[in-house]
């Protein structure tokens, strides 16, 4: 099978692609043939040895996919040849992933691959932010932080259904329409302008409930300091590098402010959380109040030039490799 692998750490240029042996199926795995892969920002963490979980060379990268299950062990249940599915697991950027199935999801008959391959990282990621790591409320008023990428286009779209008033921010004015289409209130650029002033001003001074964080070091301390009492900033990424250090007497305590992290793989483990998020998301997306756009697609062979599109911060919604 065809597949992307590296053998030394750094950017896209580390990527290869190779004719490897397809995985061997295990005990209590089921083997996907990958039909969608979808991009995300931690590949490109991966690739540097900056993930949480770190490369055994030769590896391949690559998050979450969709496409239809070609094998079941016999001791897996539930899950059968040719269901169409989507998973999160490791070692998608190829034809054929070995996943386990708590991290494999069926696929809602309505919802075609593109959609069911954007869906479980970036969707995921912006439910749990939201709803589990947050409670939010009608009423709110959300920051979403590169509200122009997956996670951030879909938190927009679910914060909306939830009620609540959205202020996105985007790093290039040509991403400010876009971000508009998916409901948000207000749209800055915070590379020209001051997010946290321009936030203050539009909630009357004020500030916001909730502000969602992938970017880190350019965006965390003024985040701080926009928020209003009892308010909450999740650090879920940091696309611009980790937050310079704060001091909590300073910072936190005279609004009483909370600051928590987030990554999507905490809950795999959690059936229940898991479970309440995967439902929710399909019933939006069935209602129409929630999609993931499709920013662009590539061919698996083209793996190197669509990461590094992906880190040049130009990109808007999804992007996707065809194997």
């Amino acid at each position: 099978m065809k597949a992307i692998q590296f053998e030394r750490l750094g950017g896209p240029e580390v990527m290869q692609l190779r004719e490897i042996p397809r995985p061997e199926l295990r005990p209590g795995t089921v083997l996907v043939k990958n039909q969608v892969i979808a991009l995300n920002y931690g590949d490109t963490f991966f690739i540097r040895g900056q993930y949480l979980v770190k490369p055994a060379f030769p590896d391949t990268p690559g998050m979450e996919a969709a496409g239809v299950i070609e094998e079941v062990a016999p001791d897996v249940k539930g899950l059968t040849p040719g269901m169409r599915v989507a998973y999160i697991g490791m070692g998608a950027y190829a034809e054929y992933t070995r996943i386990r199935p708590s991290r494999v999801m069926a696929i809602p008959d309505f919802m075609d691959f593109e959609q069911a391959a954007a869906f479980p990282i970036a969707v995921l990621t912006a439910w749990h932010l939201l709803h589990t790591c947050h409670r939010i409320d009608a009423g709110e008023t959300v920051i979403v932080h590169s509200a122009a990428g997956g996670v951030g286009i879909a938190a927009v779209q679910i914060a909306k259904a939830a009620g609540a008033r959205v202020i996105g921010t985007v790093s290039a004015d040509h991403k400010i329409d876009f971000v508009r289409r998916y409901g948000a209130d207000e749209v800055i650029n915070y590379a020209t302008h001051d997010f946290a002033e321009e936030s203050m001003r539009l909630g009357g001074g004020r500030g916001v409930d909730l502000i969602l964080d992938a970017v880190g070091k350019p965006t965390f301390g003024n985040g701080l300091k926009c928020l209003a009492p009892f308010g909450h900033l999740i650090l879920y990424g940091s696309a611009g590098g980790p937050p310079d250090p704060i001091n909590p007497m300073m910072m936190l305590f005279a609004k009483s402010l909370k600051v928590s992290g987030f990554v999507v793989p905490m809950v795999y483990a959690m059936h229940e959380i898991h479970q309440r998020g995967v439902d929710d998301v399909f019933r939006l997306a069935r209602e129409g109040r929630l999609t993931v756009p499709i920013g662009q697609r590539f061919a698996l062979s083209e793996a190197v030039e669509a990461l590094r599109f992906l880190e040049s911060r130009r990109s808007v919604g999804k992007l996707l490799l065809i194997p």
